[in-house]
């Protein structure tokens, strides 16, 4: 190592001990205020952990007190910072119980439905968290339709139904796998498929569960007893229009055409 990177590593480990010291002496001072004002320096230079550890030293000096409510909604922004957002959630709603007129309402009641969001899962597990952040958001837009945070909030709305409704097509999917494994499992697709059309009609996932129902129906009519079949032709053929009516350029074009085609066949020998 030269000369110069040992100076400058020097002054490095100077200024970090030099820091450290400077933060453990806050943490012995006696002075709520001393500790109070340290948190929001350290705050503004995104030392999340260091702040959030002041606070939680005075959160009891200040208790009923203004600046408590500044200190719950400081906390609910470091955990934030840190990531932790189902903590941070719980800051915030905390603060929409116990100051549901103060002056950080708009913030507080936009980041529980965002760290929601942030914490929401994955499409294939449990969707309760989704749920809870669609909620807040929906909420939020009605109370504080005006709100610079509004915009956001709808198009995170946006997302999250889209999560939903990709967590139906998953389960449609599976059923339609399975076929007629133990079951009528072409059904179940189909049905899942529908209500989440139903539910969730301005997804990106509304082709692909479209076509599910229209492969299931097929499914059904080629594995259903000959008295069922020509009904249930009829009906693929229904959906079959449907289908290219609302996706004409769908890169599942050419199957539905295949499907057509079939299902015309079997109409036609029903008919003879």
């Amino acid at each position: 190592m030269t000369k110069r990177a040992t100076y400058i590593l020097l002054i490095l480990l100077t200024v970090l001990f030099s820091s450290c010291g400077e933060y453990q002496q806050i943490l012995k001072s006696k002075d709520p205020d001393v500790k109070y004002q340290a948190a929001l320096q350290y705050f503004n230079n995104k030392q999340y952990t260091r702040a959030q550890t002041l606070l939680d030293d005075v959160t009891i000096y200040y208790k009923g007190t203004e600046r408590s409510e500044d200190i719950v909604c400081y906390l609910a922004r470091c955990y934030m910072g840190n990531k932790d957002y189902s903590t941070s959630a719980e800051y915030y709603e905390a603060y929409v119980r116990n100051y549901p007129k103060g002056k950080y309402i708009v913030e507080a009641r936009y980041q529980v439905g965002n760290c929601y969001y942030m914490d929401a899962p994955d499409p294939r597990l449990d969707q309760e968290i989704t749920k809870k952040a669609i909620k807040w958001f929906t909420e939020f837009v009605e109370l504080f339709g005006d709100s610079p945070y509004a915009e956001q909030a709808y198009k995170q709305m946006d997302e999250l139904y889209d999560r939903l409704a990709q967590k139906e097509y998953y389960n449609a999917k599976l059923y339609y796998d399975l076929g007629t494994y133990l079951g009528n499992n072409y059904l179940s697709a189909e049905i899942v498929a529908k209500n989440a059309i139903k539910h969730y009609p301005n997804s990106s996932y509304t082709e692909e569960l479209s076509w599910i129902i229209l492969q299931a129906k097929y499914q059904q009519t080629v594995n259903s007893f000959e008295e069922k079949k020509a009904d249930r032709a009829r009906a693929t053929e229904d959906e079959y229009y449907n289908f290219v009516t609302d996706f004409p350029e769908s890169k599942h074009r050419n199957a539905a055409e295949k499907i057509k085609k079939d299902v015309d066949k079997i109409l036609k020998s029903n008919t003879n």
